[in-house]
């Protein structure tokens, strides 16, 4: 499958279809979104809510949550707010996430099922991460987007005034959104 992802991209390329993306490095809407990697948002996300190419930041990750405070979303949430001038954030989570309801035991089998030895595992536990916590879902979709809303928004590092923090839940199937505000 990756050879014809590449293959694809050669003749992209080749093609000069890249040209109808050109854009700056800057969000001309001066938005971010943080949104799930569920592959029902890929197309859909930017189509229900009138986006093109330029016109935001999208940060996906597993459930449009942030579980640290200095996780990599987070980090380029302060990249996009303080070197490319967003000073909106949605937080977009969405209905029927893979997410909610997932079991860190459960998660911990398949690893080691797929050969991740114990001992990498104890080693990251002796480490000071909590694999349990790490790798467990939510209950509550509605909840989670809100808990990481009160997270961007109280973090340390953003600005206390002059960035607007909402919170949203996406309808997988219809595009629908939903505000939590």
């Amino acid at each position: 499958m990756i050879q014809e992802i590449k293959d694809f991209n050669k003749r992209f390329v080749e093609e000069r279809r890249f040209e109808q993306y050109v854009t700056s490095k800057f969000p001309d809407k001066k938005i971010a979104i943080v949104t799930c990697m569920d592959t029902r948002l890929i197309e859909l996300l930017p189509a229900a809510l009138g986006l093109k190419n330029g016109d935001v930041k999208i940060i996906k990750n597993a459930g449009a949550t942030i579980v640290n405070p200095f996780d990599s979303t987070m980090r380029s949430l302060l990249v996009a707010v303080y070197e490319l001038g967003v000073n909106e954030i949605m937080v977009i989570g969405h209905t029927g996430c893979g997410v909610q309801g997932m079991d860190a035991n459960e998660m911990l089998h398949l690893m080691r099922e797929r050969g991740v030895p114990q001992e990498h595992i104890t080693l990251m536990e002796h480490c000071g991460i909590n694999l349990k916590e790490w790798l467990h879902g939510f209950d509550d979709t509605d909840a989670a987007v809100r808990e990481t809303v009160d997270l961007i928004a109280r973090h340390p590092l953003m600005p206390p005034t002059g960035v607007n923090v909402q919170g949203f839940v996406m309808d997988s199937y219809t595009g629908e959104l939903h505000s939590l505000d």
